[in-house]
């Protein structure tokens, strides 16, 4: 058990534990301290100097997030001093920002600017972006504008964390910038992770707001949103709803409100990328085929592979992601039911990860010419529609998603949390492979947010090794360590990009953190605890689907199936 000591806050006794800085027991005790560059998932930099506080006895301010609590020690957070210096230093910090900035209205999440609103900061003098600090974009996904950047260096720090170390830092005369690598072995896998650890906006998805509203007015396109799991505990943040709340209901509201024709649950492809993978590990184990089976339904993972380690491309499943999957269906099955031309659907994703604007146009994923999905959103980006559509979310009542794709099983939703893909598929290949019921649906040695979680399953009177890895750092470990292992003992491998798995995508609300997934993560098993269907294979839409299509059409193995290759460095230019 920690030590307890005694410390006063602006007047206010408070107790501590040895080793806690200023800035977490305040945070604990509801005291504001305005901070910057501190982000809890990473090492404390002490760099904005936003969060000076005044110590009673000792000499000047300090950096609240790097001085640790003592036994007695008094603090005053918002002396005149600590208010003319933190004023000081936003204003510095803000001269390198652009103009327009000042009247951003989407950045609502932005640190940088909100605290520059509460200190009453004006801009100074703003950067000629084109020559000084200019912007970057990194292939379909993602966009870095370096005017913005106040190097914190978060965006370095974790982007080497996820094994990548794409992002760089150059010395420019007397200053630093954060610069994208020019080396050829180095490249962006569009995770999105820098959007996330990022005080000051510098980095966003690419947008797609003018491409979507424009077929919404189209009276001859049928606009069809799927949502992914993760979308339906988070994205209630963006309206001042507690986090992990489940708001599935007020999604589909709030979509049929944009003028959407349908609304479809990508939760239910997820069930069908279940019943493939686990047909796939299952003949895999059988005929002797290549293991361990590694999942591909993250994308950011699947470019790490194809341009990191292509060794283990044989390794991923063939098996394509939820979002994919169900815009081929959509196209396909669902438009001959519907007697709509496919040509004249447009299907767009509302997604956890900026990564998946990347997938969708990947040439080898087309069926007929056509892309299975149009256009992709993030949740933050779906939260701005709402916003400038004058949506009040959170005061929506539920509505039912539109059937056939609208009712998954409990373990197409836990997709969203690290350790979900194989749960969900361990469920259905235990019943598959022994033709027994699998009585505990729940397996909590793949849950939670550990980096790397191993645990062993019987199956069909064999022990077999399977691994949950959650970020791409640890990914590198483990990928790693199985090139030592000649005998592959390993049988299936979950990797998601993003630590905590897509409930922690690049494309969710800020802020983010541990606690926070957390949260996101407990309101997906609790959705799926509730479900009286849990299993995959036992979804009755899934095998409606497969009886009148899937297991009729010989061409229907390109809408649930593709292959990968080695990647190229990707179309990264400075705008």
């Amino acid at each position: 058990m920690s030590e307890k000591i005694k410390i006063i806050i602006d007047g206010k006794e408070i107790e501590a534990e040895v080793g806690q800085t200023i800035l977490d027991v305040a945070g604990e005790n509801g005291i504001d301290i305005p901070a910057l560059c501190h982000h809890p998932d990473l090492k404390v930099k002490a760099s904005c100097r936003v969060c000076v506080v005044e110590i009673k006895g000792k000499k000047g301010l300090h950096a609240s997030c790097s001085t640790k609590v003592a036994d007695g020690m008094e603090i005053i957070t918002d002396s005149e001093d600590v208010k003319r210096a933190r004023k000081i230093n936003l204003e510095l910090i803000f001269a390198q920002h652009r103009e327009e900035c000042s009247d951003c209205v989407w950045n609502a999440r932005c640190q940088l600017l909100n605290l520059a609103k509460k200190n009453d900061v004006k801009i100074t003098r703003f950067v000629d972006r084109k020559t000084d600090y200019p912007t970057y974009q990194f292939d379909d996904a993602l966009i870095f504008d370096s005017s913005k950047c106040i190097d914190c260096r978060n965006c370095v720090e974790v982007c080497k964390n996820q094994g990548v170390g794409f992002l760089e830092i150059k010395e420019k005369g007397s200053l630093f910038q954060i610069v994208p690598s020019e080396d050829p072995k180095k490249d962006c896998v569009y995770c999105g992770q820098c959007i996330m650890s990022c005080p000051a906006g510098a980095f966003e998805g690419v947008g797609e707001f003018e491409d979507i509203e424009k077929p919404l007015q189209d009276k001859d396109k049928h606009v069809v949103v799927q949502f992914a799991p993760a979308i339906r505990t988070s994205i209630g943040e963006e309206f001042g709803l507690p986090h992990g709340q489940v708001v599935t209901g007020q999604i589909v509201a709030a979509l049929k409100k944009l003028g959407f024709n349908n609304v479809f649950d990508t939760s239910v492809a997820a069930d069908f990328t279940t019943v493939e993978e686990s047909n796939e590990v299952i003949e895999r184990i059988k005929e002797g085929g290549k293991l361990p089976l590694m999942t591909s339904c993250c994308p950011a993972w699947v470019k790490y592979v194809e341009f990191y380690y292509p060794e283990f491309i044989p390794n991923l499943t063939t098996v394509r992601s939820p979002q994919i999957i169900l815009g081929g269906l959509i196209k396909n099955y669902w438009a001959q039911k519907e007697n709509i031309d496919p040509k004249n659907i447009v299907v767009v994703s509302i997604m956890p990860c900026v990564a998946k604007k990347h997938e969708i146009n990947r040439p080898e994923l087309e069926i007929n010419g056509l892309k299975p999905v149009d256009h992709v959103l993030t949740t933050r980006e779906l939260a701005r529609l709402l916003m400038k559509n004058k949506i009040d979310f959170a005061s929506l009542e539920s509505e039912e998603l539109d059937n056939i794709f609208g009712d998954p099983s409990g373990a197409g939703v836990i997709y969203g949390a690290s350790g979900g893909v194989i749960e969900s598929a361990f469920r259905t290949t235990y019943e598959k492979l022994t033709g027994e019921r699998l009585e505990n649906v729940e397996f909590e040695q793949v849950r939670g947010m550990q980096g790397v979680k191993k645990a062993e399953v019987e199956l069909a009177g064999k022990v077999r090794k399977i691994a949950v890895v959650n970020g791409l750092g640890n990914a590198k470990k483990i990928l790693e360590e199985i090139k030592d292992d000649p005998n592959e003992a390993y049988t299936c491998i979950e990797v998601m990009a993003c630590p905590g798995g897509c409930i922690g995508g690049g494309g969710q609300p800020l802020p983010s953190n541990s606690n926070i997934k957390k949260k996101r993560a407990a309101g997906l098993y609790n959705i799926d605890e509730k479900k009286e269907i849990r299993r995959a294979h036992e979804n009755p839409s899934v095998e409606k689907v497969y009886n009148d299509f899937l297991n009729e059409d010989p061409s229907a193995h390109s809408i649930l199936h593709t292959s990968y290759k080695k990647a190229e460095k990707g179309n990264n230019k400075k705008l």
